[in-house]
């Protein structure tokens, strides 16, 4: 087996395929499905299935696990709903948690073309993933309802069941303790 897909390094990207899960998922499907058990899933299948990665980059094996994870949740959401399969939802699914990476990528640095540059935001984006990881879930929880959902404060305090202003003190103490992590990881 090739030292790309053992489990170790496979792993290194779980902080990351989490963070896409739960921001998909969203606070209200989060409380009938695990995010973790569908990126242990991933996980495990991308393992199974390495000999099916044709890609020679981090980029392209992140995408081939999006790609794993999208079916996962979709699999797991229908069988939620008990629905029949609806490959417009899953395809709908894959491109959201594309759309997903680009936000954390955007987020992370101003627009970069070089190849090298792409393969660094990648890194990055695993390790803010990581980071998020870390946050008290309250925190990591605004955080992404505010900068993937982008809901309103108002909105925030909402679904958090808390106050505006309390909700400004996650959002400033999360994003405080993801910069902090972010430096001590250089």
């Amino acid at each position: 087996m090739s030292e790309e897909f053992t489990d170790h390094a496979l792993d290194r990207f779980r902080s990351y395929l989490l963070l896409l899960a739960q921001v998909r998922l969203g606070p209200e499907v989060r409380r009938k499905l695990e995010a973790s058990d569908i990126v242990q899933q991933t996980l495990l299948e991308a393992h199974r299935d390495h000999a099916n990665f044709r890609g020679q980059t981090v980029a392209a094996k992140v995408a081939w696990l999006r790609q794993i994870l999208a079916r996962n949740l979709a699999n797991s959401i229908r069988d939620l709903r008990r629905g029949k399969r609806d490959l417009a939802r899953e395809r709908s699914l894959e491109n959201a948690l594309e759309e997903s990476a680009l936000r954390l990528e955007e987020w992370l640095a101003a627009e970069q073309s070089s190849p090298s540059m792409h393969a660094e935001r990648q890194e990055r984006a695993v390790r803010v993933a990581e980071a998020m990881t870390e946050l008290p879930e309250s925190q990591r929880e605004a955080i992404i309802l505010r900068y993937w959902h982008a809901r309103s404060l108002a909105e925030i305090a909402t679904e958090l069941g808390v106050s505006t202003s309390a909700v400004t003190g996650l959002l400033q103490r999360g994003l405080r303790t993801l910069r902090n992590s972010l430096y001590d990881l250089h």
